[in-house]
């Protein structure tokens, strides 16, 4: 059942987005890979973004119509079910390619309603 408050699980996505980016700091590929406390914060954040978009169900994509939320939603599956083969490699691209992106589109969003406010 999608969530009563889109709003509330938009600022879960965009709070956990900048965790990442606040953990994952100016690291390179090579540190980001050999920093196993930063990677394993990383992927927790990226799992609660996967549940939030989850929780939203399809309103999702109509706030967010341009965003593969199939693959975010994927993604907490694969990190809490699958983890003994997730690739460190993968998880650093996404971070360092789709993060930005995403994180710009749903705080666009939020930009249009007050920090209060939960439901659409």
């Amino acid at each position: 059942m999608p969530s009563k408050r889109p709003l509330s699980r938009l600022r879960d996505i965009r709070d956990n987005a900048l965790s990442i980016r606040d953990y994952v700091g100016k690291l390179d590929e090579a540190g980001f890979l050999s920093n196993r406390l930063v990677r394993d914060a990383s992927e927790r954040c990226l799992a609660r973004m996967s549940e939030a978009a989850v929780k939203m169900g399809p309103v999702a994509e109509e706030l967010i119509p341009d965003e593969d939320w199939r693959a975010l939603r994927n993604l907490g599956n694969i990190l809490l079910h699958d983890y003994n083969n997730v690739s460190v490699v993968i998880v650093w691209e996404l971070i360092s390619n789709r993060l930005e992106p995403l994180l710009a589109k749903v705080e666009q969003v939020l930009s249009r309603y007050p920090e209060d406010r939960n439901d659409l």
